[in-house]
């Protein structure tokens, strides 16, 4: 009698045993879906499960990951991507590219990357036959970890815009030119300006949380010549810039460089005589907030900068 009892709450209890055992072997299973690249999503989707909440999403940041850079200076910018906004173009080493706009286009945002390999460019503003008031000559050491994002005043009638790839053919890059702001730049957020007088050079470190920084340079109405470096190390140039303006006021400099990385240094010359003295303002755009995000492998995002 004791044995067919023990039998039967036996029989009462496999039901359960095995309902226990599926139940783990469908957690271990979703374990692994979670492991495997882009399985995790669906069985998200089908067990209606939340994602959890990412730092770009506004959400907290997990124990051990870097929180994202947030900008100390907004500066003249809304924050939105504009890389897809200017429908850029390939232009292939030893080429030109041109952009033109009529007299209600009041200032426009340049922006130039490769894949990855050196950039070497002119850029220049045509306004009307022979008068070319703006010149920029640039060349990066890789175009993709630190692309050209500037922005070019058109203050006068129909103007065009000339991008020159002075590199050979086997260094392609993609050039973009959109239209900016019809009202004038906003610089009041721009605490710190330093004159510089002609022959004069200064020097800007950046500690390693500083992911980008933005620089303005203008005039009280005479020419504007500058030469902009970014060093990271003893004479190592990542950037090289070399300005011209023919109006500093009507026509200021204002640029966004990417500053990856420990050791940044931006080193402005005013190659005018003494006679033209320029008023510069370089601060920081974008800080990380932890040491940890300045080795997550981020790139320099595409910002608007007007």
């Amino acid at each position: 009698m004791k044995a067919y009892t023990t039998f039967l709450l036996l029989l009462a209890c496999e039901p359960s045993l095995a309902f226990s055992l599926q139940a783990s072997q469908r957690d271990v299973s979703r374990t692994a879906l979670f492991s495997t690249p882009g399985m995790g999503e669906r069985v998200m989707e089908n067990l209606n499960l939340q994602p959890p909440m990412s730092p770009a999403a506004g959400g907290l940041a997990a124990p051990g990951m870097p929180s994202a850079p947030e900008r100390v200076n907004q500066g003249p910018m809304n924050g939105n991507t504009s890389w897809d906004m200017a429908t850029p173009v390939l232009i292939q080493g030893n080429s030109l590219r041109t952009w033109s706009f009529d007299q209600n286009v009041k200032r426009v945002q340049l922006l130039m990357r490769t894949g990855g390999r050196p950039m070497h460019s002119n850029v220049e503003l045509w306004h009307g036959p022979d008068n070319t008031p703006q010149k920029i000559g640039l060349y990066v050491e890789d175009g993709n970890e630190r692309p050209m994002n500037a922005v070019i005043e058109l203050p006068k009638g129909p103007n065009s815009v000339a991008v020159f790839n002075t590199g050979n053919l086997e260094f392609p890059l993609s050039a973009g030119v959109q239209p900016g702001s019809e009202e004038p730049m906003d610089i009041s957020v721009l605490k710190t300006a330093r004159t510089i007088q002609g022959g004069a050079l200064h020097t800007y470190p950046f500690d390693a949380t500083v992911q980008s920084v933005q620089i303005l340079l203008r005039t009280e109405g005479r020419p504007l010549n500058a030469r902009i470096e970014l060093l990271q190390g003893p004479n190592n140039n990542k950037q090289v810039m070399e300005v011209y303006t023919e109006d500093g006021y009507d026509r200021p400099f204002y640029v966004v460089i990417a500053t990856p990385g420990s050791g940044n240094v931006i080193r402005l010359l005013n190659t005018a005589p003494l006679e033209f003295p320029l008023t510069a303002s370089v601060e920081p755009l974008e800080v990380a907030t932890t040491f940890d995000a300045m080795s997550d492998g981020r790139t320099f995002n595409d910002i608007n900068i007007y």
